[in-house]
C-alpha cells in the first residue's frame, strides 16, 4: 500500500516539476526575446520598394490637396489704414479714440472678368512692366478719381469689358494696378459659390498672452452672477462695486467693427447665426446668463453687448472668447448665402471702431469660399509633394547604388 502511495506522489511531483520547468522556459524565452516573431530582413529591394510606395502615395495626395486649396477663392482687403481720414494719417490713435469723428468707411470689392487670362499673359507682363509703368505719373497715389472716370483704364476696372489684344491687356493691367489699389479695388478672377464666409483678420494681436488668456471666468459665463470665481478677471472684475458679466480682459476687448455688403442697389444678407461652435453655445455659455454692468466704466475696451440677449445667443462674443494661438488669426463674422460673380461690384460699408493702432496691429476683411478640405491652405499639399518627391529621389539613389555595388546573388542577407 505504501508503494502505491509513493508511486502516485512521485508521479504528481514529476508532473508539477515538468509544469514549472515549462513555465520557466517560457518566461526565459520572453525575457531573452526568443519568442517566435516576424523578423523582416531589410534587403535593398525592400527598402527601394518601400520608398517608391511612399512616394507614389504621397504625391497624388499632395496634388489633390493642393488642387482643393487652389479651388478656394479668397479676397483679402486691409482697411485699417485707408479708412483713416487724411488729416489723421499721422495721428491714427487720436482718430480712433475720438468718438466725435465718424468711423464709417466704404470699400469696393471688384471682380474683373478677363483676369482669368492673368497667368496666360504673365510673360508678356514681365516684358512690358518697365515700359508700362512709364505711362503713369511719377506719383500715382495723387491721381484723383475724377481724372480717371473718362479713361480707358478706369472703365476697364469698373466694367471689365475691355476687349483688346493680349499685349494691350497686359500693358493696361500693369499700368492701372497701383491705381486700382489706391481706389480700394480688390481684383478677383473667379466665380464665388455660396456660402461665402466672412472673416475679420487681426495681425500682431497676441491673444495667447498668459495674462490675457487667464482673464476670464468660465464658471461665470455658464452660471452668471451665481458664480464667485472671478478673481482672475481683474482688472475687469467689477465696476462701481458691482460685478461685471462677462468679466475679464478677453470679453472686455471684444471686436466691434461691423460690415455691410451691397451689390448694385441691394444689400447682401449676412447670416450671423451658427458661426460659433455648437459645443460652446450649449455647454460653455449659459442660456439664462445675461450681460450685466458690461463696458460701463470709463475705459471702454471694445464692443458692447445687448443686455436682453443671453450669452449663449451672442455668437460674436462666443467666437471672440475662443482665443487664438498665434498673433495673426481670423475669426468668422458671418456668411453670405448668395453666389458672387466675377464681374460683380461689391461695396462694403464698414465701421472702423476697433483700436489696433495703439499696438501696431492690422485689420483685414476676408471673403472666402471653401472646399472639401476647408479653407485655403497650400501647406499640406506642398508638404505631401515634398515628402513624396524626396522618397522617390532616395529610392532612385538607392537603386543606382544597389546596381553599382550589388552583392553576389548567391550570398544571402543576414
Amino acid at each position: 500500500m505504501k508503494a502505491i502511495y509513493l508511486n502516485v506522489a512521485w508521479k504528481d511531483a514529476t508532473s508539477l516539476l515538468s509544469q514549472i520547468d515549462t513555465e520557466f522556459s517560457t518566461i526565459n524565452k520572453f525575457t531573452q526575446q526568443n519568442l517566435p516573431a516576424c523578423k523582416p530582413v531589410l534587403t535593398p529591394a525592400w527598402v527601394i520598394l518601400t520608398f517608391l510606395l511612399i512616394g507614389t502615395i504621397f504625391i497624388p495626395i499632395g496634388l489633390v490637396s493642393l488642387h482643393a486649396s487652389r479651388s478656394v477663392v479668397e479676397i483679402v482687403d486691409r482697411y485699417d489704414i485707408d479708412c483713416v481720414p487724411e488729416q489723421f494719417k499721422s495721428n491714427k490713435l487720436g482718430y480712433i479714440k475720438d468718438s466725435s469723428y465718424p468711423k464709417n468707411c466704404s470699400r469696393t470689392l471688384k471682380g474683373i472678368r478677363w483676369l482669368k487670362d492673368l497667368f496666360s499673359c504673365f510673360l508678356v507682363m514681365l516684358s512690358l512692366r518697365f515700359s508700362a509703368v512709364k505711362i503713369l505719373p511719377t506719383d500715382a497715389v495723387q491721381i484723383k478719381k475724377e481724372t480717371l472716370e473718362g479713361t480707358l483704364g478706369f472703365q476697364l476696372l469698373l466694367h471689365g469689358n475691355f476687349t483688346a489684344p493680349l499685349g494691350a491687356k497686359a500693358l493696361w493691367l500693369v499700368a492701372i494696378e497701383p491705381i486700382a489699389w489706391f481706389l480700394g479695388f480688390v481684383m478677383v478672377n473667379r466665380y464665388m459659390k455660396a456660402p461665402i464666409y466672412i472673416y475679420y483678420q487681426l495681425d500682431n494681436y497676441y491673444q495667447n498672452h498668459r495674462r490675457y488668456v487667464k482673464s476670464r471666468s468660465d464658471q461665470q459665463l455658464l452660471h452668471g452672477l451665481g458664480s464667485n470665481k472671478t478673481s482672475l478677471c481683474k482688472p475687469e472684475q467689477s465696476n462701481n462695486g458691482l460685478p461685471i458679466v462677462p468679466c475679464g480682459l478677453v470679453a472686455w476687448s471684444l471686436f466691434n467693427d461691423t460690415y455691410k455688403f451691397i451689390r448694385g442697389k441691394s444689400e447682401l444678407n449676412v447670416n450671423r447665426k451658427n458661426i460659433a461652435w455648437k459645443s460652446d453655445r450649449d455647454h460653455k455659455f449659459g442660456k439664462h446668463v445675461y450681460p450685466f454692468n458690461f463696458q460701463s466704466g470709463t475705459l471702454i475696451g471694445g464692443g458692447k453687448l445687448n443686455s436682453s440677449v443671453p450669452l449663449s445667443d451672442q455668437e460674436d462674443l462666443i467666437v471672440w472668447m475662443r482665443t487664438a494661438a498665434l498673433p495673426s488669426f481670423r475669426k468668422l463674422y458671418g456668411r453670405i448665402e448668395e453666389n458672387l460673380h466675377a464681374n460683380d461690384v461689391i461695396v462694403v460699408n464698414l465701421m472702423n471702431n476697433y483700436n489696433t493702432y495703439s499696438f501696431g496691429g492690422k485689420k483685414k476683411l476676408v471673403l472666402s469660399t471653401s472646399s472639401w478640405l476647408g479653407g485655403k491652405n497650400d501647406f499640406p499639399g506642398f508638404a505631401y509633394i515634398f515628402v513624396g518627391s524626396y522618397c522617390i529621389v532616395i529610392a532612385i539613389v538607392f537603386m543606382l547604388l544597389h546596381v553599382k555595388y550589388s552583392r553576389n546573388t548567391h550570398v544571402g542577407y543576414n
